[in-house]
């Protein structure tokens, strides 16, 4: 059975009286997968946390960020892509029986639970709206050639495919092989 989240700190040591704060600089290995399905943070890959905890009235002020490298793949041709995600976190989380936690829904804002808070869901939401839907390996990325499936930044530059369109196909086989000069008579002819 795995241990607890890395992303859960112990706040046990800042305590309750507003205006207390701590801060939390770590290097984190990513309990799962975060991210899109192109591009995301992988299970294992380091996050360094550089996170400042505020105790206010209703509850902890988590302000900070966190980054991470990123692996995926271009949405185009799908080449393997690295990159790196920065992100701001700013999130209140709820101390249990608080005016806040009384008054918000479940999942409005985070709780703090056994002295501890959960950030994984706030990197979660964060590196998702970070992340591009649509990662390219360049800009101008034309993809893959939908004939043979070749990654067209590697093609010939004259990469193409003759395509006869299937409705005129049986007229082409009546047509007179281009091998032939022009005007010269078929066999058999007068």
């Amino acid at each position: 059975m795995p241990g607890p989240s890395p992303l859960i700190i112990d706040i046990a040591r800042l305590g309750r009286r507003p205006g207390s704060m701590i801060m939390h600089a770590e290097t984190v290995s990513s309990p799962g997968r975060i991210g899109l399905d192109l591009m995301a943070i992988d299970v294992g890959a380091p996050i360094e946390l550089d996170l400042q905890l505020q105790s206010v009235s209703e509850g902890v002020l988590v302000t900070g960020s966190a980054s991470a490298p990123t692996t995926g793949e271009c949405s185009r041709c799908l080449s393997p892509l690295t990159g790196h995600v920065t992100v701001d976190l700013t999130e209140l989380f709820a101390y249990p029986d608080s005016a806040t936690e009384a008054t918000t829904e479940e999942d409005e804002v985070g709780h703090v639970v056994d002295d501890t808070v959960d950030i994984e869901q706030l990197i979660i939401d964060e590196v998702g709206l970070t992340l591009p839907f649509s990662p390219v390996c360049t800009p101008d990325c034309p993809g893959l050639c939908p004939d043979c499936g070749v990654r067209l930044l590697d093609a010939e530059p004259d990469h193409h495919h003759d395509k006869i369109d299937p409705r005129w196909a049986k007229l082409s086989a009546m047509l007179p092989d281009s091998s032939e000069p022009e005007g010269a008579a078929p066999e058999g002819g007068p």
